[in-house]
């Protein structure tokens, strides 16, 4: 289900959602190593709490599209590469495209509210978090029809929620609102009625 055959130009035909925010946050990340530009770059989009609540409203969407370096990118590009096509083929290309982004607006507007005024994140791991919880939405409504799904998303869930709480300087407040925020949207869309609906277009 989640190991990827296809070739450069089939990816990025079946799975243009993936492929584009594959895209933007690599082209923002080598835009952030071009010295001096990239750090105005960083500077503008990065997560601040004091600046946001400051009126920078914008701070709320930027930092799901900034990396702290090329390891904190390569693992959340990673985890998108290999879980995002899946979801975006079940869910469809605007279904996923909202999970994604509500998931990681939400995991921003949690870190502004639960975290101190001092604190600056930034990062695509909310809205990963919010594809996994996605699945994990799909898996209680399809737990008794395919169980081979639950056996393989749960352990991914429990294992990044654990490693949450293990690293260092992570955003916990993003991992676990981008997840709650991604199954609430997910039990909305996987819903057996709004499925019913769409089989009958």
């Amino acid at each position: 289900m989640f190991s990827r055959t296809e070739n450069f130009s089939q990816y990025i035909r079946l799975y243009p959602v993936v492929t584009f925010f594959l895209a933007v946050n690599i082209l923002v990340y080598l835009i952030t190593i071009i010295p001096g530009i990239g750090d105005q770059v960083r500077l503008v989009g990065i997560g601040n709490n004091y600046l946001i609540a400051e009126g920078e409203w914008w701070r709320l969407f930027t930092p799901m599209f900034l990396h702290g370096g090329i390891i904190h990118l390569f693992f959340n590009m990673f985890s998108l590469f290999i879980f995002g096509p899946e979801l975006e083929k079940i869910a469809g290309r605007m279904r996923f495209l909202t999970i994604y982004l509500l998931s990681g607006i939400f995991a921003d507007i949690a870190t502004f509210f639960l975290q101190d005024l001092d604190y600056l994140h930034l990062g695509a791991s909310g809205a990963i978090f919010g594809i996994f919880g996605a699945f994990g939405a799909l898996v209680h409504y399809t737990k008794h029809v395919l169980p081979q799904l639950r056996q393989i998303i749960l352990p991914i869930i429990l294992i990044s929620v654990v490693m949450t709480y293990l690293q260092s300087d992570i955003n916990t407040t993003a991992h676990i609102a981008g997840l709650i925020a991604g199954f609430l949207i997910g039990l909305s869309y996987f819903h057996p009625k709004r499925i019913a609906r769409w089989k009958k277009r």
